[in-house]
């Protein structure tokens, strides 16, 4: 079975341009975003899988999906453009992404926020969780990109 091309994870807000050794938009490292059209479908995937990872961490650390056949059916009503091979997690940031001021009651679209950040509303919960991503990412890159190899 052939599986369908990864797309690029470019949002349009590239931060690599002014130096960011990490996009603040789609989180890639610096050298994935220039070479990606070089890459072949396994490197993508492979970045691919670790972007949509780290993103379904951050937001299942804030929200809980409910009902996921609920929130797929609401993020296709509202048409809303997601990654189906994704998770349900990175379904409910798309979902945030495109609208959170618009989502009064969060068990309408199959999730819920959980009791310490209920407080927040969702548009500042969406932009907690987009910090948290791109933190994580860093992470990830000074950690295994900036680490001298011990093995050679």
């Amino acid at each position: 079975m052939l599986h369908p091309p990864v797309k690029t994870p470019c949002i349009g807000v590239c931060s690599t341009g002014i130096g960011d050794t990490v996009c603040r938009g789609c989180k890639r490292f610096s050298h994935e975003v220039i070479d990606w059209n070089s890459y072949s479908p396994a490197q993508k995937k492979a970045v691919d899988g670790r972007l949509s990872d780290f993103l379904s961490q951050c937001v299942s650390n804030k929200l809980r999906v409910t009902d996921k056949a609920l929130l797929e059916w609401q993020m296709e009503v509202q048409q809303i453009r997601y990654v189906e091979h994704h998770d349900e997690y990175c379904w409910v940031f798309s979902l945030l992404k495109a609208g959170a001021g618009q989502i009064k009651d969060p068990h309408d679209y199959g999730f819920e926020v959980a009791l310490c950040y209920r407080e927040m509303t969702l548009s500042a919960l969406r932009e907690t969780i987009d910090y948290e991503f791109y933190i994580l990412s860093e992470a990830h890159y000074e950690r295994y990109m900036l680490s001298p190899d011990l093995f050679r």
